[in-house]
């Protein structure tokens, strides 16, 4: 994949993360620790790390993480497989560490594609916070 669409995807992506696990306020809590954070501090922390392809844009390995667990304390691993298992069920771990092992090279063109999917999700999250704010008098 070309250097700056792959940027681009990670960072859309990683929007998108930040976006889908914050709250209509736009704060979420760090997978890691629990942390409230409001959602442009926080990183798309991945329990498996995103060397590897295969889970690198996969919603489930990534999710809303405080920077200092994502950055200083090696992405907290303990408390990321807890919070990993909190929201997705016991199962998600070993579905994962299967997916690490998949051969995965995404095109020029799936790249694209998966960029305005994730505007599009980022467009609607956006929407669908909105409407849950008061609005002021």
């Amino acid at each position: 994949m070309n250097k700056t669409i792959k940027a681009k995807l990670d960072r859309i992506f990683s929007e998108f993360v930040r976006l889908r696990d914050s709250n209509s306020q736009y704060y979420g809590s760090c997978i890691s620790c629990g942390k409230l954070v409001f959602w442009r501090e926080a990183d798309c922390g991945h329990f498996v790390n995103r060397q590897h392809m295969s889970l690198r844009f996969n919603e489930r390995n990534c999710n809303l993480q405080c920077r200092s667990c994502n950055r200083f304390d090696e992405g907290n691993n303990i408390g990321y497989a807890k919070g990993l298992i909190h929201k997705y069920g016991k199962g998600v771990i070993d579905s994962l560490f299967v997916i690490k092992h998949q051969r995965s090279n995404i095109e020029d063109f799936e790249a694209k594609v998966l960029i305005e999917h994730y505007k599009q999700k980022i467009k609607e999250l956006h929407e669908s916070k909105s409407k849950t704010i008061p609005l002021s008098k």
